[in-house]
């Protein structure tokens, strides 16, 4: 499960522990799924609704940019919650946000190009640039700063070993970290001094229980932004995202779409437009994310893992686990095999050090991490 092919490339251990729960499942066992980063609710019944309406007619291709009705409805989001102006045009919808990075590696980037990312972070940030055939710096984040990303993190790792783009989310998978305004205007002028492209990982937008997130958008135009309907729309399977370009890059990006995906998915862009008025429904879905960001918080402190404050953002814990392992990978079969709890390994996030880490997402019922909190107490005994 962990062999490291020539390249580098790696499983993503969270769908391989999906993967295991799914077969211990099959048994007739039960398993506390807290290893995915999946909302435990459906989308809002509205979308459920429109698209059953929509389902005879929506068989044909889209343009590739996305439908105008979807495309306008982001930009009045923008105009809403951010207080910006985004032309339509600009915008391109995506098959989620994973179509979305392919996309803009190869629109903003040359072959071979090194992007900058954080550790820990996303595992399909480091998968899919080195399957792609690009270059990765990795700076170190550590819990001391609240795994918070600065701008002398990033001028030190350039000073380093220069690169030419910097994937950054905010707030972050696996830490829920995410930066203020003036940390990310911070981020953001350090890039423009490097000549650095920023790409703004904004998929956890609208789920930061300090206060509004900010978009990069509003304090640049030269950022790539990347967003999408899985994580606070609950739309996760329907894999549709979008991104917001700079003028010169989108033209680009459209051939590559054309191209590489033709268009997102007819059905998956009505359901989103829909989503988009359905703000009551997600803040909701938020509002149950964070009384279990406090219960599981509490929980595993109780428990004896390493854990700071609760997450700014997202739907994670980022606990250590050195109390009882220095190997999460092992940790987490064990803990799935024997006690039902599914969790994923901090390996999937930091190859260096996420052997001493495991991630608990909270995004699903209460009634699972209770069960959960239950199970682990007697596993641990």
């Amino acid at each position: 499960m962990t062999e490291k092919p020539a390249d580098g490339l790696m499983p993503f251990h969270a769908m391989e522990i999906l993967k295991r729960a799914k077969a211990i499942e099959a048994t007739g066992q039960t398993v506390c799924h807290l290893e995915v980063g999946e909302p435990g609710a459906p989308p809002a019944p509205r979308v459920i609704e429109a698209v059953g309406k929509a389902l005879p007619q929506a068989q044909g291709y889209t343009n590739a940019k996305g439908m105008a009705e979807l495309r306008d409805g982001l930009a009045a989001y923008y105009a809403d919650w951010h207080g910006v102006a985004v032309d339509p045009d600009s915008i391109v919808c995506t098959m989620g946000s994973s179509a979305g990075f392919i996309i803009a590696f190869h629109t903003a980037f040359r072959p071979g190009a090194r992007i900058a990312i954080t550790r820990p972070g996303y595992p399909a940030y480091v998968n899919t640039l080195l399957g792609l055939g690009f270059g990765i710096v990795e700076i170190p984040l550590t819990p001391a700063n609240g795994w918070k990303l600065s701008g002398a993190d990033i001028a030190a790792a350039h000073a380093d070993s220069p690169f030419e783009g910097l994937l950054f989310a905010s707030p972050a998978n696996p830490t829920g970290a995410a930066v203020d305004r003036a940390e990310l205007a911070d981020i953001v002028a350090t890039c423009k001094r490097l000549g650095v492209r920023l790409i703004s990982d904004e998929i956890y937008h609208g789920l930061d229980y300090r206060g509004p997130s900010v978009s990069a958008l509003e304090l640049t135009r030269d950022a790539i932004i990347i967003n999408s309907f899985s994580k606070y729309y609950c739309m996760t399977g329907w894999r549709i995202g979008w991104m917001v370009l700079p003028d010169e890059l989108v033209r680009r990006a459209e051939i590559l779409q054309q191209n590489l995906f033709i268009s997102a998915p007819t059905l998956s862009q009505i359901a989103a437009t829909v989503a988009l008025g359905e703000r009551d429904y997600a803040e909701e879905q938020k509002a149950g994310y964070a009384a279990n960001r406090g219960l599981l918080n509490d929980g595993l402190r109780a428990l004896g893992f390493d854990i700071g404050a609760a997450s700014d953002g997202a739907f994670y814990a980022y606990a250590g686990i050195s109390d009882f392992s220095n190997d999460s990978m092992s940790f987490c079969e064990t803990l799935l095999d024997q006690a039902g709890v599914a969790a994923t390994p901090g390996i999937d996030f930091d190859r260096a050090g996420g052997n001493r880490y495991v991630r608990f997402s909270y995004a699903g019922r209460r009634e699972t991490i209770e069960q959960a909190l239950e199970r682990m107490a007697a596993f641990l005994k």
